[in-house]
C-alpha cells in the first residue's frame, strides 16, 4: 500500500534518535501546526525564535525560518501580522456585485508561495515517528512546481537531500531557482510534458522507490497535506474573513474557491464550512476539464496538475465546479504584470493605485482562482453581502519567461493600453459562468468514481480505504491527528532540548 502520511506511532526508534541528536546539534526546533495556525497567540514562548527571526533572511536555509511557514507573514516577508495580507477587489474590477477577498501566498518564507506549508505538514509526521531519517534518507519531492521547491527548501535547512520531481515544461524560474537550492545538480529530475502530466511523475518516482533510501512524499495522496491546510490555511482565511467582516457586518462567507491541483488548499474549504457554512468551489483548467467532463489536454495554468482527481480531495463535501481557460489567465497575467497594463487600469479605469500595485502578486494560479470565484458568483447568483474568500498562491515573479512568451503569442510581442483595455474587457469584466456546475449528489459521485482508477487499480490504494472517502466521517475522523502530531513534535522538541514538552 502506498504511504498515506497518516503516521502517530514510533516505528523506528533507533531512526528518531538518530534525528533527534542532529537537530540538537544542528538547533533545528519544530514548529507545530498551532503555533504556525496562530502564530501571535504563541509569541511569549517563542520570543527566542522571534529573536533569531530579526537577524535572518525569508530567504534563507536557516530553521528559524521553519517558524515563518504560516500566512501571517507581512509584505516584507519579515515581520509579522495579525491578519493575513488580502486585498477585497471591488465589482467595478471583478464586474461582479459579490466582493472577493484574495489572501496572498507570496508572502511565505523560502520560496514565496504557500506550498511550502505543504511540504513541512507531508514530511514532519514522518520526522517525528522515525519514518524518515534525515541522516539517511532522501526526500523525494513529487510536484508540478511549487510543492517540490518548498520540500527542497525544507529538506536543505533539515540538513538532507531533497530530490525535486517535476515536469520539463514548468516555468523557467522554477528550475533556476531549483539549481541554487538543491544539494546535488541531478536532484532535479525533469519528467515529459508539462502542467497536466502527472502520472509521469508518478512513474519517476515508481522507479526511485526501488531505493529504500528514497522516500516519497507524493502530495497528492499525503493527508498531511489536506490537514496541514485545514489546521493552518484554513483559520488564517477564517481570520481574514472575521477583520473584513467587522467593517461589513452584513457580509456572510458564502464560499471559498480554490484550484485543486494537489487538492491540499482546498482542505481549508472544509474548515470554513464547518465554522461559517460556506460553499467549497474547485477550480480545474478548461483545456483539461477532468472533473467537469472526464477529458484531458494541455494547459499553462502552473500549480494545477491534472489528469486525475487527487486521493486526499474531499470530493463529497465539494459544491461547485470550474473551469477557467489558460488563454485568460495567461493574458490578464501579462496585464497584470506590465506597467502598460496597470497604467490603463489606474488611469483609464480608476482602479485605486494600491490595488494595481497589488496585482504583480498573481501568478497564474492566482488568476485562475479570481476567475473562479466571478464565475462563481454568476453561477449562483451571489449579492453584495455574499462574500468570496480564495488565495493567490504565488506572484508574478515566478513567471517572468512566462509573461513574455504571452506577450508575444497574444500581444504581437508589446502590450499597450488599448489592448490592456480589450484584455480587461473580455477575460475579466467577460467573464461568464458557463463550464461551472452545481454538483448534485450524483455528480460528487462521478468525479469521486474517476479516482478509482488513478488510485486503486493503478497505486495500490485498497478499496475500502478509497470507500471510505466517501463518508464525510471519514475526513472528521482525520482531524484530530492534528493534535496528536503536536504533541509528538513538542515531546521531540523536548529531547533535542530546544523546546518545551507542551
Amino acid at each position: 500500500m502506498i504511504p498515506l502520511g497518516l503516521e502517530t506511532d514510533i516505528v523506528d526508534s533507533d531512526a528518531r534518535a538518530r534525528t533527534i541528536e542532529r537537530f540538537r546539534d544542528t538547533r533545528i526546533r519544530l514548529p507545530r501546526f498551532a503555533e504556525l495556525a496562530d502564530p501571535g497567540a504563541h509569541a511569549e514562548h517563542l520570543s527566542d525564535i522571534h529573536a533569531q527571526l530579526a537577524k535572518i533572511s525569508p530567504d534563507q536555509a536557516h530553521p528559524a525560518n521553519l517558524f515563518r511557514v504560516h500566512w501571517h507573514n507581512g509584505a516584507d516577508r519579515t515581520s509579522a501580522v495579525s491578519v493575513p495580507d488580502h486585498v477585497v477587489l471591488p465589482s467595478e474590477f471583478t464586474g461582479v456585485k459579490t466582493p472577493i477577498v484574495v489572501v496572498f501566498g507570496n508572502r511565505f518564507p523560502l520560496i514565496r508561495a504557500h506550498k511550502v506549508l505543504a511540504a513541512y505538514a507531508c514530511l514532519v509526521p514522518r520526522l517525528v515517528t522515525g519514518r524518515f531519517d534525515p541522516t539517511a534518507h532522501k526526500a523525494i519531492w513529487p510536484s508540478t512546481g511549487n510543492y517540490c521547491r518548498g520540500g527542497v527548501a525544507i529538506s536543505r535547512i533539515l540538513g538532507c537531500r531533497g530530490v525535486a520531481v517535476l515536469p520539463e515544461g514548468m516555468s523557467q524560474e522554477r528550475f533556476e531557482w531549483l539549481s541554487e537550492w538543491v544539494t546535488h545538480p541531478d536532484d532535479i529530475i525533469r519528467t515529459p510534458g508539462s502542467e497536466s502530466n502527472v502520472k509521469e511523475i508518478y512513474d519517476a518516482c515508481d522507479q526511485l522507490a526501488a531505493d529504500p533510501t528514497n522516500i516519497i512524499l507524493n502530495q497528492f495522496c499525503e493527508f498531511g497535506n489536506h490537514l496541514g491546510h485545514y489546521a493552518v490555511t484554513g483559520p488564517a482565511l477564517g481570520r481574514v474573513f472575521e477583520h473584513v467582516h467587522q467593517r461589513h457586518p452584513e457580509w456572510r462567507l458564502a464560499a471559498f474557491v480554490s484550484a485543486t491541483g494537489s487538492a491540499g488548499t482546498i482542505g481549508a474549504g472544509d474548515y470554513l464550512k464547518d465554522h461559517y457554512q460556506s460553499r467549497i468551489v474547485a477550480v480545474e483548467a478548461l483545456e483539461c476539464p477532468t472533473m467537469l467532463y472526464n477529458g484531458y489536454g494541455e494547459h499553462n495554468i502552473q500549480g494545477i496538475g491534472d489528469k486525475h482527481v487527487p486521493l486526499i480531495h474531499n470530493l463529497t463535501n465539494t459544491d461547485v465546479v470550474t473551469a477557467v481557460s489558460d488563454r485568460s489567465t495567461d493574458s490578464l497575467e501579462v496585464v497584470f504584470a506590465r506597467a502598460a497594463g496597470r497604467a490603463h487600469l489606474v488611469e483609464d479605469r480608476g482602479l485605486a493605485a494600491e490595488l494595481a500595485a497589488a496585482l504583480p502578486d498573481f501568478g497564474l494560479s492566482s488568476i485562475c482562482n479570481l476567475l473562479g470565484a466571478i464565475k462563481t458568483a454568476k453561477k449562483l447568483d451571489l449579492g453584495p453581502d455574499d462574500a468570496i474568500i480564495t488565495v493567490a498562491t504565488d506572484g508574478a515573479d515566478l513567471y517572468a519567461s512566462e509573461v513574455d512568451k504571452a506577450e508575444q503569442r497574444y500581444f504581437g510581442g508589446a502590450l499597450d493600453r488599448a489592448k490592456a483595455a480589450q484584455t480587461i474587457d473580455s477575460k475579466l469584466l467577460g467573464a461568464i459562468d458557463d463550464h461551472t456546475l452545481a454538483l448534485t449528489a450524483t455528480d460528487r459521485d462521478r468525479i469521486f468514481n474517476l479516482g478509482y482508477f488513478t488510485w486503486v487499480e493503478q497505486r495500490g490504494v485498497p478499496l475500502e480505504v478509497f470507500e471510505a472517502r466517501r463518508d464525510q466521517a471519514f475526513w472528521r475522523q482525520l482531524r484530530p491527528l492534528i493534535d496528536t502530531w503536536d504533541a509528538l513534535i513538542a515531546n521531540f522538541n523536548a529531547e533535542t532540548g530546544l523546546g518545551p514538552s507542551t
